[in-house]
């Protein structure tokens, strides 16, 4: 039986999922999403964005009854996850790789700290407390610490992970940084965190266990170039006064 969220004054909660030819990974992860949620009394929507798969991947989420909303073609993940946040309708709206790298039990934990007082909470490895079950290659791991270091620097996040695949957001902060977000690919993380940060957003991160799922569409040279422009692309942006 589900909880009531109001009698037990807890948030409503959206759960978006970015795919694009997932229909291998996604049947666990909304399993493990479902039984979750039932165990816990949990009542949450899931929202499954399709950026334009050309396999089973949106017959395999309408399978398992959850809201399936589609891109206008192959649009990128920061797209999927912008348009799903438009389409949810709780008060804390989660996205989640459709890998479910970091398991859906640390929801709870993100859920209290907004309810005591965040606006933003992101999953992070690189914070103590962090377990990383099934580590990624050595180049992966190196180039993301590199990665984060230039974000550091160049945005003045203090934020150790800005890449995990796990974040969380009160619903008014996700939807004035959304008006404003420009960036559709893997950059967006880094350019939705240096949003919310010049709104003054109170932003926590949270350690989280994580495992390298395997069947990962990142390509670590063409994507970390990618996002690297997009850093240079989010600073020039900044300067030119577009986050306003």
């Amino acid at each position: 039986m589900h909880i009531n969220f109001k009698e037990k004054n807890l948030p409503s909660v959206s759960i978006v999922i970015p795919a694009f030819n997932e229909e291998n990974r996604l049947p666990k992860t909304l399993e493990l999403i479902r039984d979750y949620l039932v165990k816990s009394g949990t009542d949450a929507e899931i929202i499954v964005v399709d950026d334009g798969s050309s396999d089973a991947t949106v017959s395999i989420a309408e399978k398992y009854g959850v809201s399936v909303i589609k891109n206008p073609g192959n649009r990128g993940k920061g797209y999927s996850v912008a348009h799903g946040f438009l389409k949810s309708s709780g008060e804390i709206i989660f996205f989640s790789d459709a890998d479910l790298s970091t398991p859906i039990e640390f929801m709870a934990p993100f859920i209290k700290l907004h309810n005591d007082g965040f606006d933003i909470v992101v999953a992070s490895r690189a914070v103590p407390g962090a377990f990383k079950k099934i580590k990624q290659p050595f180049y992966r791991d190196f180039m993301g610490r590199t990665f984060n270091l230039f974000v550091k620097t160049m945005t003045g996040l203090k934020i150790n992970d800005t890449q995990c695949g796990f974040k969380s957001f009160r619903r008014s902060c996700a939807l004035e940084i959304v008006k404003r977000r420009t960036i559709d690919g893997f950059g967006f993380d880094v350019e939705f965190l240096y949003i919310a940060k010049l709104l003054k957003y109170k932003i926590c991160e949270s350690p989280v266990e994580w495992f390298d799922a395997p069947g990962t569409k990142v390509n670590p040279l063409r994507d970390s170039a990618k996002m690297f422009f997009n850093l240079i692309e989010i600073v020039f942006k900044r300067l030119s006064g577009r986050y306003k």
